[in-house]
């Protein structure tokens, strides 16, 4: 038996996303062990940060394992996460927690029925920008919202597996749901695909909400330039969230311009951006310190299975109003 860390945690899956997260758990002082289908990335993983690679029967009969990282591709999370909560571990999978509804909702069976965490990779949810602008709609700084859109455009990285929709969007449609404080009642979109049939390049989906709130998400990898931003109408004021600037101060900011109709003459009052301080962090970091913190309180996490599942429910009406 392997000496127990407070807590521990094995990555399964060590490839384009994964070996992040082993670096980051490692850096934290949680990384028990790594497991990769490729020999030599396992290994590589192991020998790098000193910890054993395993199977996935070895990781889960290891008692000195709390808590499995899952970063294989979508069609195996829901075969990994339920065999890791058959074993008594605490889950986190990365987006999308599954491909099926009905698999997710197998999962949160299986996590309640366990009495143990599950947790989903919507990183931009533990963005300390995104935690502080979740704070000012709450606060009421906006105001009533009103709508709500998103743009996350970029050149690459292409997928033949997934189309841009559910490569881009799940991060965005995240972040929506958890300002509007609802799910959409209506999802509208349209999509394009022109390097591959049927994978689409570009997408844009549209959400009604009943508390009268609209939203829509821009996606593409075929766009001439990057840009990342969150912008959130409120009668008050307006937020933008630029993930894509490089200057950190000036990724939250807020617009208290006044529009409308008086006297049945409509006015526009500009005002000049408000730069709103938020506190340097590492977005992942802050993720991989939440799940353990979550693990260690038996805490319900921001992005918890039905959070999830709420965000697979809009991917897959956007992907059925592009084919309507």
């Amino acid at each position: 038996m392997r000496q127990k860390k407070s807590l521990s945690i094995a990555v399964i899956g060590c490839g384009y996303w994964g070996k992040n997260l082993v670096r980051d758990f490692h850096g934290l002082g949680a990384l028990g062990a790594v497991c990769d289908p490729s020999t030599e990335t396992a290994n590589a993983m192991a020998t790098q940060y000193d910890v054993p690679a395993l199977e996935v029967d070895e990781i889960l009969a290891d008692d000195a394992i709390d808590g499995v990282v899952i970063a294989a591709p979508a069609e195996l999370h829901a075969e990994l996460a339920l065999k890791a909560f058959a074993a008594g571990k605490h889950v986190y999978v990365e987006k999308p927690i599954s491909l099926s509804i009905a698999d997710a909702e197998k999962m949160i069976e299986a996590s309640d029925k366990a009495g143990r965490i599950l947790m989903v990779g919507h990183l931009l949810q533990y963005h300390p920008v995104f935690l502080k602008l979740k704070e000012l709609v709450a606060n009421g700084e906006l105001g009533k919202l009103r709508y709500i859109y998103s743009r996350r455009l970029s050149l690459g990285k292409l997928r033949t597996e997934e189309n841009v929709l559910w490569s881009f969007a799940p991060h965005d449609i995240s972040m929506i749901l958890t300002l509007a404080g609802e799910e959409p009642d209506k999802v509208h979109g349209f999509a394009g695909n022109f390097l591959q049939d049927g994978i689409s390049d570009f997408a844009s989906i549209q959400m009604s909400f009943a508390n009268g709130i609209k939203a829509h998400i821009d996606t593409s990898w075929l766009n001439a330039f990057k840009e990342q931003r969150l912008v959130v109408v409120g009668e008050k004021a307006m937020a933008e969230f630029h993930d894509s600037t490089p200057e950190w101060g000036e990724k939250l900011k807020i617009y208290r311009h006044k529009a409308g109709i008086a006297d049945g003459i409509p006015f526009v009052e500009k005002a000049e951006a408000e730069l709103i301080e938020v506190e340097p962090g590492n977005p992942l970091v802050n993720e991989c310190e939440h799940f353990l913190r979550f693990m260690k309180n038996n805490e319900t996490p921001f992005t918890d299975g039905r959070e999830a599942l709420a965000v697979l429910k809009v991917l897959h009406a956007g992907d059925a109003a592009q084919k309507s």
